[in-house]
């Protein structure tokens, strides 16, 4: 049985849609059982309108819920210990669940991560991967917005961290990995970024296929099953992407109810227009993994309806259940000893 911690009170509209959202989760999971946290006088009546998920459900009311707008200093000083984001996580951390789901403050929650949960044993800085829509189905992107600006040894982390959850939620042996570049030449790009290109090389990972250097267009390509990169980087192609996205189904709404022949072209093509609609929904996406952490954290989008929150549980339901955290602590193990047995005596 998997377990399932939620912060009820994340997102723009907490359990409002936390809830819904659980509850249709668990008509996928039926074998799932769920840890929430939250203000009783406001989940309470929502929590009672669904009693399949009342009954797979235990809850602990919390005063306290952190801001969409706190600063994650503000919110570690008034939310530690006692808020439903931080309860959440510590939940994982005690082992009364499998995984941890907020649609809360990134900041907030990324900074609580990291002071309940800790780093994994090598990593310096987590990741925050994301999945993403392309022509060939769906891959990873890391980091999408948790570290801005990284060195090559971080990226090389990225690069077995983010293979580690292909392996996880794709269910392939050796994931390609690409690194995020302004050309696919050698010699091209910042000094961190051929780097880290050389280190991967160097690696010999058996647990990755390391593609090269890929850019921006590979993206919905499907070039490859991961592509690194730093946050900054990261977080404007995923802005990007969704903006592109809206952009999109606002330039096809405007035209097919432009003229009468435009409105029967719809009619005609109403089953291709919903195949469309249904491959750019964001929802069906929703849910980013903070990689590197001794425990697994899921951050689903603030403005996501309940469809889209199911979407984020089942990404942490799919993590948990092929053992995420394991994966990536065996290949940093893995990658370590090889590291320091061609270092020889002179490193140690």
């Amino acid at each position: 049985m998997i377990r399932i911690s939620l912060d009820l009170m994340g997102g723009d509209f907490g359990p409002e849609v936390v809830i819904p959202g659980a509850a249709k989760a668990l008509e996928r999971h039926p074998g799932v059982s769920f840890v929430m946290f939250g203000q009783q006088e406001k989940c309470a009546p929502i929590l009672a309108q669904y009693p399949a998920l009342r009954e797979k459900s235990v809850f602990h009311h919390c005063e306290i819920a952190v801001g969409m707008d706190e600063k994650p200093s503000q919110a570690l000083r008034r939310g530690r210990y006692k808020s439903s984001m931080w309860k959440a996580i510590e939940a994982v951390k005690a082992k009364e669940a499998d995984v941890a789901v907020s649609a809360g403050n990134t900041g907030a929650l990324m900074a609580m991560s990291l002071f309940c949960l800790r780093t994994m044993a090598n990593i310096e800085r987590p990741a925050l991967a994301g999945i993403w829509p392309t022509l060939k189905g769906e891959s990873i992107v890391l980091d999408v917005g948790a570290t801005i600006g990284a060195d090559a040894q971080q990226l090389l982390d990225f690069a077995v961290m983010g293979g580690a959850m292909a392996r996880a939620l794709f269910e392939i042996n050796r994931p390609m990995v690409g690194l995020l570049n302004v050309g696919v030449e050698e010699v091209k790009g910042q000094e961190e970024v051929k780097e880290a290109g050389r280190l991967i090389r160097e690696a010999g990972l058996d647990t990755i296929n390391y593609y090269g250097f890929v850019e921006g267009d590979d993206l919905g390509r499907g070039t490859v099953d991961v592509v690194v990169t730093e946050g900054f980087t990261g977080n404007v192609a995923l802005k990007t992407a969704e903006g592109t996205a809206r952009q999109i189904a606002e330039y096809l709404r405007a035209a097919m109810s432009r003229t009468l022949l435009a409105r029967l072209g719809y009619l005609l093509a109403k089953e291709a227009f919903d195949r469309l609609r249904e491959k750019m929904d964001p929802r069906k996406v929703n849910g980013a993994v903070f990689l590197g952490l001794n425990g697994i954290v899921i951050k689903s989008h603030g403005g996501t309806d309940a469809e889209g929150f199911a979407a984020a549980i089942d990404v942490g339901y799919d993590m948990a259940r092929n053992g995420l955290t394991q994966k990536i602590e065996n290949d940093l193990k893995e990658y370590h000893a090889r590291h320091s047995s061609s270092a020889g005596p002179e490193a140690a």
